[in-house]
């Protein structure tokens, strides 16, 4: 059984109480696929104030978190036999996306180290395998940046996550976009289903699904329409969105039909 270790060295714990004890996180603890750890840098700080920062050296705005505590958080983590890939949020590291995620989702531990300030001393980084980033923005601390590695991460472990199907459907899974998906009622302040999901012909509806996943990718990010791995049947659809195609006449197609019958 796949289980993974997470150890987060953060000055702030309590920020992952509520997140190790809600949704698929926490039943994915309690059924013992998950393990978060949390290692407050500060246990290691040698004054009475517990102090884990100090200003730059050669002058500078901001205060930077010192290399003796967090490296000895790693050096505790490892005397216990572990062996972490470590990961520092930075915002100029590698930008954090669903490949990303997936590769982090085969090791079996997993350290992040939660920046705060003006970030940390060079010299943590000797231990640092990856630096990290969730986007071209600016927080207040790795904290929020480790939550969404920890959460995109879990559920690609296997049975964290109650229905695996869902994955296969979520956004990026195959590098597009997701599909529009509805609920009853099938119609509400006039606002209707789109009949096709009401036909019974799953045939079909798995077509209209994934024309709906490129048109919205071509809409809302074509930039991954050039890094996907796209099928026979994906670039027939694509060309015909592009050209302003019916989905219907589409589907009508003696060629199209016979080639969705070979795939489905």
């Amino acid at each position: 059984m796949k289980k993974i270790n997470f150890f987060v060295i953060t000055i702030f714990p309590e920020f992952f109480d509520c997140f190790k004890n809600t949704g698929i996180v926490s039943r994915g603890i309690k059924n013992g696929l998950i393990n978060i750890e949390t290692i407050n840098p500060r246990i290691f700080a040698k004054d009475k104030h517990k102090t884990v920062d100090d200003v730059v050296y050669g002058g500078g705005p901001g205060m930077l978190l010192k290399p003796e505590p967090i490296l000895k958080s790693y050096q505790l983590v490892k005397s216990k036999g572990h062996n972490p890939y470590v990961l520092l949020t930075e915002p100029w590291g590698r930008k954090f996306d669903q490949k990303f995620a997936q590769e982090l989702s085969q090791k079996e531990e997993i350290m992040i180290i939660c920046g705060r300030y003006e970030g940390v001393d060079e010299r943590v980084k000797s231990i640092v395998d990856e630096e990290v980033s969730i986007g071209d923005f600016i927080l207040s601390g790795g904290e929020p940046a480790a939550l969404v590695i920890m959460d995109s991460v879990s559920r690609l472990i296997p049975g964290v996550i109650g229905d695996k199907d869902s994955l296969e459907v979520d956004s990026f899974h195959d590098g597009l976009l997701g599909y529009p998906n509805y609920t009853r009622p099938a119609e509400y302040e006039g606002m209707k289903v789109p009949d096709i999901l009401l036909s019974g012909n799953h045939k079909l509806i798995k077509v209209w699904r994934r024309w709906k996943q490129i048109e919205k990718t071509l809409q809302k990010r074509p930039d991954l329409l050039e890094k996907a791995d796209l099928s026979e049947l994906d670039k027939l659809i694509l060309n015909a969105i592009k050209n302003n195609e019916d989905f219907y006449n589409f589907i009508n197609k003696k060629s199209v039909k016979k080639l969705v019958n070979k795939i489905f």
